[in-house]
């Protein structure tokens, strides 16, 4: 059986958009690229026509991806107002004890994850060591840089 993909409800529309839009835009888009490639002429010699052939395959390949996420989703209940302990859905705001640094993350399941934006995967070190603390607690996490310590400073949804 595959793997389950842990989603939001925010995160599961994020990707049903994606998957529609490769389907629609995406692909009427490459359509219109290759058939203007072939127009230069011999396709062996060809460069656009490769290229648009390449990014072709790119959104066919991201489709059968979303796709088959999509055949294993949980969705994560989200409840609201603040929580006693770190779930999936959650966002935290922790002290970096090192570095007397305050941060805020949310966890979310690994395909919603992105780090640039706070969203960290539940799967992640640090994902993995906020699940289940509680407010007040210390809780360590490998980083690239060595161990660190984050203090949980609140929990809400």
């Amino acid at each position: 059986m595959a793997k389950s993909i842990k989603l939001t409800d925010d995160g599961l529309k994020k990707l049903q958009d994606e998957l529609e839009h490769l389907k629609t835009v995406g692909r009427t888009d490459i359509a219109e690229k290759i058939k203007t490639a072939r127009g230069y002429g011999d396709l062996s010699e060809n460069s656009e026509y490769d290229e648009a052939k390449n990014e072709q395959a790119k959104i066919e390949a991201r489709i059968i991806e979303l796709e088959a996420m999509l055949k294993n989703v949980e969705i994560i209940e989200e409840k609201k107002g603040a929580t006693k302990t770190v779930i999936i859905g959650s966002r935290v705001s922790v002290l970096d004890v090192e570095f007397d640094e305050t941060m805020e993350f949310k966890v979310v399941g690994s395909a919603e994850a992105d780090p640039d934006k706070g969203y960290i995967s539940d799967e992640s070190p640090v994902g993995k060591a906020l699940l289940g603390a509680k407010v007040g607690q210390i809780v360590k996490a490998d980083a690239p840089d060595g161990e660190i310590e984050l203090k949980i400073l609140t929990i809400s949804k």
